[in-house]
């Protein structure tokens, strides 16, 4: 029996998310989405009603990352969900924050990838809405300026200026919720960025 690495473990939950959102025409599942400018990015996203994160921490990887990613994840997104092989477990059970969910990642006895929630996911009590705003390109940001009356003197700015005026002058759940669908409507994503839109 070997060891479960990333790719094992990624394709099953990708295939299970894309199962699982096969009739939610408003849900994109997407692969190695970054955060905070590339400073982190992201196993698998889910964007639909909410920003949902999955990281994968498999037996053959180790836990260096993991503590800066529980601060910039905890930034940004709402729910957050480890998929963790056994090696690892015990360690990343106490280092990650108790909203974020577990799930454990183990070969079964017919050398079967199976997957079992140890911890569902909560609502995040950490979460940025400077941070969230960040997810979007410059341009995008000027647009909901401009639904916001509030883009003129901005064109020129640059985008760290841009998103503080956002914050500002958005309701947040307004902010929150443009934001979601502005990058489930996003067309020209980076070339390596894998998605996939659950339209059936």
């Amino acid at each position: 029996m070997f060891a479960l690495n990333d790719v094992c473990i990624r394709t099953v939950i990708k295939s299970e998310l894309l199962s699982y959102y096969s009739s939610d025409h408003d849900t994109l599942v997407m692969e190695e989405l970054g955060v905070r400018h590339g400073s982190a990015r992201v196993d698998i996203a889910v964007i639909n009603k909410a920003l949902q994160a999955i990281e994968i921490k498999s037996d053959c990887d180790n836990l260096d990352r993991l503590p800066h990613q529980i601060r910039v994840y905890g930034s940004v997104f709402d729910r957050i969900t480890l998929v963790v092989g056994s090696r690892h477990v015990d360690r990343a059970t106490e280092m990650i924050p108790n909203w974020w969910g577990i799930r454990l990642a183990e070969m079964s006895q017919s050398d079967q990838v199976h997957i079992s929630t140890i911890r569902e996911p909560q609502d995040n009590p950490t979460q940025e809405i400077l941070a969230v705003t960040k997810l979007l390109w410059r341009a995008e940001a000027l647009s909901l300026l401009e639904e916001l009356d509030a883009a003129d003197g901005f064109y020129s700015k640059p985008r760290a200026v841009i998103y503080a005026c956002l914050v500002k002058a958005a309701d947040s759940e307004w902010l929150r919720e443009r934001i979601r669908q502005q990058l489930r409507s996003r067309t020209n994503w980076r070339s390596d960025v894998q998605q996939k839109s659950c339209d059936g």
